[in-house]
């Protein structure tokens, strides 16, 4: 679970977002700007940011406060495995290849694209397997907005030997046997060991139902 001070900081934040998209007084805009600046000022003294930096990140968000959706492919070879990327972002750490999702696209068509541009792998998504409240997990760090993640289990279109890293994004891709996951080294912002653990068993078992919350 998150600490309180976040929750409340991002409450805040997502009451002025929300009220500055709505309004139409000119005395409540500078209120609902008020609560915005305040809800900077929280999180920057309980993590050390700087209010000002986290202050501009709250006003580039516009419209009714809604959660981030952010995708990740677990994708199986023939033997089992599953596929890791190396996140640059996060010191070559592992973890699923995925990020937000794009406007315009479905969230499979998100996977897939994600698989494809940072491990180099086309891939068929087969099931939505999980929908995960990021905050109710122990991701860290925390993170300044509210983050819905959904795993999909795919199919490998090509061949294991094909993966590889963007270079850009993504350091290298490589296929892990449940055993060998390397759980140390994973980065538990993006994904954690038992939920890496829970898409084999939806691999092993498609009827499982989908994991939610």
């Amino acid at each position: 679970m998150e600490p309180d001070w976040l929750v409340w900081a991002r409450r805040v934040q997502a009451l002025a977002q929300s009220g500055l998209a709505f309004t139409r007084d000119a005395y409540d805009r500078e209120r609902y700007e008020d609560l915005r600046l305040l809800a900077a000022e929280m999180m920057a003294a309980r993590s050390g940011g700087d209010p000002a930096r986290i202050e501009a990140l709250f006003a580039d968000q516009a419209g009714y406060a809604t959660p981030k959706v952010d995708v990740r492919g677990a994708v199986f070879d023939p033997a089992g495995r599953i596929l890791l990327v190396r996140e640059l972002a996060d010191g070559g750490r592992w973890t699923l290849p995925g990020g937000w999702a794009d406007v315009n696209q479905t969230p499979s068509e998100c996977v897939a694209r994600e698989v494809l541009e940072e491990a180099g792998l086309a891939v068929r998504v087969r099931k939505l397997a999980c929908v995960y409240d990021r905050a109710r997990h122990a991701h860290q760090p925390p993170y300044p907005f509210h983050i819905y993640k959904m795993f999909f289990t795919c199919d490998l279109a090509g061949t294991a030997a094909d993966a590889r890293g963007d270079g850009h994004e993504t350091g290298a891709a490589a296929f892990f046997a449940q055993e060998d996951v390397p759980e140390a080294e994973l980065s538990v912002s993006r994904v954690l060991p038992f939920q890496i653990a829970r898409l084999f068993q939806h691999w092993r078992d498609p009827r499982l139902p989908t994991d939610f919350d």
